[in-house]
């Protein structure tokens, strides 16, 4: 079960992360385009303003592939000197404290498009951007976000109850330079 669903979390997580390389590639099109017809006395006006977008909903997109690649940044000062069950528990803390952070911010963040969408808010620019579209988009990165990493949260406490070490340090552990290069 455990291997399943974290392996069907991380196929998820591999097509979001292709098609949000896609929408950078696009963005980054865009803003080329965008350039080399100014030098022509002509410009899409915007460009700027969409990759804002872009970026907003490429940050809180691609937080859930890098938590199941295991790619994001801790410090393992204290965890290179613990033995096995040491860094499990810390492994469970920085997980169920990512967890517990990612929670709060989609939380935290339904307000903000709640009122939005109530006062039909769109952007003071000239593309009048209604703004509950990249706020759904950012909101949902956040949320899918939080529910990746409670699903570690409950498959890295099954596998510790089972004192499964190996597995909960392949699912959550740090993996550390040192590692690496041996």
């Amino acid at each position: 079960m455990t291997t399943s669903l974290i392996a069907a979390i991380r196929r998820i997580n591999r097509m979001i992360a292709l098609l949000v390389g896609l929408v950078l590639i696009g963005c980054v099109i865009l803003i080329i385009a965008d350039i080399l017809l100014r030098e022509v006395g002509i410009s899409f006006g915007g460009a700027d303003e969409i990759s804002g977008y872009v970026m907003a909903g490429v940050a809180s997109w691609g937080m859930s592939y890098a938590l199941t690649e295991l790619a994001h940044v801790r410090i393992d000062l204290i965890r290179l000197r613990l033995r096995q069950r040491g860094k499990a528990m810390l492994d469970l803390l920085a997980i169920i404290a990512l967890a517990g952070t990612s929670i709060v911010i989609a939380v935290q963040s339904w307000p903000v498009l709640q009122k939005t969408i109530e006062r039909g808010s769109r952007a003071n620019t000239p593309l009048e951007t209604p703004l509950w579209i990249p706020q759904s988009i950012w909101l949902s990165g956040w949320i899918w976000f939080a529910v990746c990493s409670s699903v570690l949260v409950i498959l890295t406490l099954s596998l510790l109850v089972k004192r499964n070490l190996e597995q909960a340090d392949a699912l959550v552990g740090a993996r550390s330079e040192l590692e690496l290069e041996a």
